[in-house]
């Protein structure tokens, strides 16, 4: 008799409880309906988005993973948005909140345990729009000089002048200086040297003026700059400094020798010397002593 009860009143419990959700789908049939056509429609703006702005980014942005990440994350942004939406038409504001509040918990604790990452990911998206530094530039940064090969999320690869690739957290590019030789079309090139003293400074100066002059051809208010700096212990030194087209450090390297080969043919043409170090050794004190020594012990001897 027990068991009959408590059965035929489960059942009784499970049917009002279907129709009441039976009931509770009909009247909000229409907020379903609305809420799945606003979601599919957030989808499919979110999908017409983020190819919108691939094609934006496709010009400004030469890194694919850059590109790829960046349209991710904006079609989950419009997606999520959508799903927010269609919970509101459903009424579920009290799931709504606590969605919300769970998210935040959840991105504030992954947020603290993937700082660091996340920090050269936001450094990498600022990298990725920083017109002053693009694939292949030539650039100084954090004691390594290279070429860029690749700016992804995590970090920046430079492939140095010994052929080795070195990778530098984006953190450190945003946060350190860098130097980039690619960013101007000309640079301007030191070249330092010495001429003996006994040589004619007026002279030397026109003829290396002229020398670089003639290798380097200045264009617009460019020109040969050429200064004495130093009374060097054997030399005269100067400096001279001249324009050329250089977008990487193999390109100054490159102008320095071809300067110093046209200086050393000219120099050596008009006889001019470029002195190197000399050392002199004082014997006196040495020999005066060991005649002294001889002296001593001949007068012993006589």
């Amino acid at each position: 008799m027990f068991e009959s009860f408590d059965f035929k009143k489960s059942i009784n419990s499970l049917v009002d409880k279907l129709t009441g959700w039976l009931d509770s789908l009909i009247v909000n049939l229409p907020n379903i309906i609305l809420a799945v056509l606003v979601f599919i429609l957030f989808w499919f703006v979110a999908k017409w988005v983020g190819k919108f702005v691939n094609r934006l980014l496709i010009k400004k942005v030469k890194q694919d993973s850059i590109r790829e990440i960046t349209v991710k994350v904006l079609k989950a942004t419009i997606t999520l948005v959508g799903f927010f939406v269609a919970l509101g038409l459903l009424n579920l504001n009290q799931l709504l909140t606590s969605i919300l509040a769970g998210a935040g918990v959840i991105g504030l604790a992954v947020g603290l345990a993937l700082q660091g990452p996340l920090n050269n990911s936001f450094s990498g998206v600022i990298l990725s729009f920083l017109p002053e530094l693009q694939i292949g530039d030539w650039v100084e940064t954090n004691g390594y000089a290279g070429s860029v090969m690749e700016i992804n999320l995590r970090s920046i690869k430079i492939k140095q002048s010994d052929n080795n690739f070195v990778i530098i957290p984006n953190t450190k590019i945003v946060n350190e200086s860098f130097k980039n030789f690619s960013r101007t079309e000309r640079s301007r090139i030191f070249v330092n040297c010495g001429v003996h003293y006994d040589s004619d400074l007026e002279m030397v100066k026109k003829l290396t003026e002229d020398t670089i002059a003639d290798l380097f051809p200045q264009n617009g208010q460019e020109e040969v700059e050429f200064m004495y700096n130093e009374f060097a212990d054997s030399s005269i030194n100067f400096t001279v400094r001249f324009w050329t087209d250089a977008k990487k450090n193999y390109d100054i390297l490159v102008a320095q020798s071809r300067a110093i080969i046209g200086i050393k043919k000219a120099f050596d043409g008009k006889g001019i010397n470029i002195p190197f170090p000399i050392r002199t050794i004082d014997f006196s004190n040495k020999l005066n002593l060991n005649q002294a020594q001889e002296k001593s012990s001949q007068d012993s001897e006589d």
